[in-house]
């Protein structure tokens, strides 16, 4: 068996091989030969009676057993990295690896620019930014931070809120002109919707809200897409009904190229959260950069008026 120390560096070493790619990529970050690294993988596997990585001549692979190495190594070495900075009461800048997650379009648009300047404040953190249609699953060890819409997740995990926003209902002039302009809720059963398909939300099911009174409403469409920004130029064009979040399509409502409908009926809320777990409220890596986000979008911040204007009702 390793010492207590040794182990922390096999999982360090593991890590660093699997995030290489590769036996030579992993030998010139570490400054010592192929050979090298192949022996001490060997010498890990062979302690641990079990294969962690499958080779072929040009990459490696995660065998299972390798996967939840590596899954519980990572986990372990941001916590021993957290602890050492607690304990020592550092004033040290934050450091280590940092796991984003955001949606694809406000991912792009808003959180990429915040990484690179946050990047230049705190350049010991290593920050790995994942754009995705659907959030990961709250359970999963994927992200540090994940950049949410809508309602908080459960207990298990803290939501600090970014900013406040709403779904709307529209469509172009041009189409509402050909088609008419929806009066009521049951109204867009007989409109052409353009659906969305992300998230676990029910695909084609909208949801409405006027005071006491709810509607769900069963839409259709010719067109649909897991690519917001692309259902949104289809509504541009013409094609049908769109709900979308303000943040996304305020630009086209005040130059009048969108028109909202149903302004009275509400639809489900859409505020926007950094989501972080609990286990990680104490590391200053994951606490600098939702301070520095939340910061942005604040109103006292000229970056954050910009985003309060557009999503401003």
């Amino acid at each position: 068996m390793p010492t207590p120390a040794s182990a922390p560096s096999e999982m360090a070493f593991f890590s660093l091989l699997v995030r290489s790619g590769s036996f030579s990529a992993a030998a010139r970050e570490l400054d010592i030969t192929t050979p090298a690294v192949s022996k001490r993988l060997a010498q890990m596997e062979a302690r641990l009676g079990v294969q962690l990585l499958n080779r072929t001549t040009r990459r490696i692979g995660l065998t299972p057993e390798g996967e939840v190495y590596l899954e519980h190594a990572r986990r372990i070495l941001a916590d021993i990295g957290d602890m050492e900075q607690l304990v020592s009461n550092s004033v040290a800048a934050p450091k280590g690896l940092l796991r984003v997650n955001a949606t694809l379009g406000f991912g792009r648009s808003h959180i990429a620019p915040l990484i690179s300047d946050f990047a230049k404040r705190y350049p010991e953190v290593q920050i790995q930014l994942q754009l995705t249609v659907n959030p990961p699953s709250l359970t999963e060890d994927a992200f540090d931070v994940c950049i949410r819409f809508g309602e908080p997740p459960d207990a298990r995990m803290i939501a600090r809120r970014i900013a406040s926003n709403r779904r709307l209902i529209c469509a172009a002039p041009a189409y509402l002109t050909r088609q008419g302009t929806p009066q009521v809720p049951n109204d867009l059963a007989q409109h052409n919707c353009i659906c969305i398909r992300q998230g676990e939300e029910a695909y084609g099911i909208w949801h409405l809200r006027s005071g006491q009174r709810a509607e769900t409403v069963k839409v259709r469409g010719t067109l649909s897409t897991n690519d917001g920004e692309i259902a949104v130029n289809w509504a541009l064009a013409g094609h049908g009904l769109i709900m979308r979040a303000e943040w996304d399509i305020a630009k086209y409502l005040a130059s009048g190229r969108l028109r909202q409908v149903l302004a009275n009926w509400q639809t489900p809320g859409a505020d926007i959260h950094a989501v972080y777990p609990q286990s990680l409220q104490t590391a200053a890596r994951v606490r600098a950069f939702v301070d520095f986000v939340v910061n942005a979008f604040s109103a006292s911040n000229p970056l954050g008026q910009v985003l309060q204007e557009e999503i401003s009702s």
